[in-house]
């Protein structure tokens, strides 16, 4: 516990008003995170900050408690944090609503398929604090519906991804929006040397640097665990292990929104309380699955990596990677899903042999050796035909590798064909004799 907690410290130390205790209290914070401990005193100093933390640290009222310290209650629009997802920007909203509800401080959420007549009203009602994606945000400032002229404090919450190339150039286009002097905070679980250096062009030079994450990326409540299997015996593993270890909430993460899709309707057909989540669903979709989760009412959240921000329900206590992620950071904040500020959670990753370097790579990124278990009651299924088949041309390509150039070669020439598929293939009779000239369409003459 000692590597979220700061043990020797407590929020009165921070330096925050009594109304912010009184909503800290209430929501069940005895003791400060390592990154609330140390982030939180030097906004309230003012200065800019770069904060890293483990995911499940409270980053949300790390950077929270501090803007409802500092607000000016006779003010609209003085706060602007940013996040990639709408679930995280419902999320932190709902969040910062508990922390700050014994202060006159309110919060608007601005994300894009919800109702914009609905936000507008929200607005009215206080919106000292506004809480959006980058594209509903820029939206509703293009229609002059917001404006950044009182904007004392930027958030950027997952900078990571929202410096990323998709939003880089969104986030360029707000943050340049705001004329005042204003802080700047940047929070993630993951920050690299390159995120850093386009985050350090966004900030004072003497913003302060906050790293809590010395040793793992990964909570140590998280216990991590893989399994090697074939792609084919995903399904069945997956279902087999839901069934035997009777997890209380799980969150099974896949590459692809077809995967997901896929997977959901298996496990659904198999009787098992599982609904889907990704980008192509509907924003009132998206929601009535996110209320299910929070009422404890749905077992198994089939998800692609829009659910890895902005998930934090306690009582998720299994995470599964029914798909390894393709970048090793992204694992970091999947797993973050469950062992959320002080309580304990699984983590399970499907691993096929071929992926054993990127398992490697997630290691040695997360500091943690993930431990390898045989689940021996688990019978894998046969080999699929086509699985064979390739395994076969790939057998035979490696034995003789001219044959196989010699088999394409034949396969792209006219002159290979027969007489019969000559003329399916070549109706007007015109057949070519060799490969066209590779112009990339350039009317130039060729030299």
């Amino acid at each position: 516990m000692n590597d979220i907690f700061d043990t020797e410290k407590t929020f009165e130390d921070l330096g925050l008003c009594s109304s912010v205790l009184r909503g800290v209290k209430e929501a069940g914070f005895d003791q400060p995170t390592h990154i609330q401990a140390q982030l939180i005193p030097e906004m309230l100093a003012g200065r800019d900050v770069i904060g890293q933390a483990r995911t499940g640290t409270g980053k949300t009222a790390a950077f929270g408690l501090p803007i409802f310290n500092m607000a000016d209650p006779e003010v609209a629009m003085q706060a602007l944090i940013l996040v990639p997802t709408r679930e995280l920007a419902g999320q932190v909203a709902s969040e910062l609503e508990q922390l700050g509800k014994h202060t006159p401080i309110r919060s608007t959420c601005m994300i894009g398929g919800e109702s914009m007549h609905q936000q507008i009203q929200s607005l009215k009602r206080g919106g000292h604090i506004i809480v959006g994606t980058p594209g509903r945000v820029m939206d509703m400032q293009g229609r002059r519906i917001i404006d950044f002229n009182n904007i004392r404090t930027a958030v950027l919450d997952e900078v990571d991804r929202m410096l990323d190339i998709g939003f880089r150039d969104d986030i360029r286009q707000i943050l340049s929006s705001i004329k005042r002097d204003h802080q700047t905070v940047f929070v993630s679980a993951t920050i690299g040397d390159d995120i850093e250096r386009l985050a350090r062009q966004f900030v004072k030079r003497d913003a302060a640097r906050i790293t809590t994450t010395s040793g793992a990326l990964t909570v140590s409540l998280v216990d991590q665990k893989q399994f090697v299997v074939e792609p084919w015996d995903k399904p069945q593993l997956l279902l087999h292990l839901l069934r035997q270890e009777e997890p209380d909430t799980t969150v099974v993460f896949c590459r692809t929104k077809a995967t997901v899709h896929r997977l959901t309707r298996y496990l659904q057909d198999h009787k098992v309380n599982a609904r889907e989540i990704h980008g192509d669903l509907h924003q009132r979709k998206r929601n009535q699955v996110m209320q299910s989760m929070r009422s404890g009412s749905l077992d198994v959240l089939v998800a692609s990596d829009l659910a890895a921000r902005g998930l934090d329900i306690e009582h998720i206590s299994h995470v599964i990677n029914y798909d390894l992620p393709d970048d090793p950071e992204v694992y970091v904040h999947r797993i973050g899903r469950t062992a959320r500020v002080g309580r304990t959670g699984n983590a399970w990753s499907f691993a096929s042999a071929r992926e054993g370097r990127l398992l490697t790579e997630i290691e040695k990124l997360t500091g943690v050796l993930i431990e390898h278990i045989d689940y021996t009651d688990f019978k894998p299924g046969p080999i699929p035909r086509d699985v064979i088949e390739q395994r076969n041309r790939e057998a035979e390509e490696m034995a003789d590798p001219d044959a196989s150039l010699r088999a394409r070669a034949a396969q792209k020439s006219p002159l290979a064909l027969s007489e019969e598929e000559l003329k399916a293939r070549f109706p007007d009779g015109n057949i070519p004799q060799s490969q066209p000239r590779r112009t990339l369409g350039s009317r130039m003459r060729r030299y």
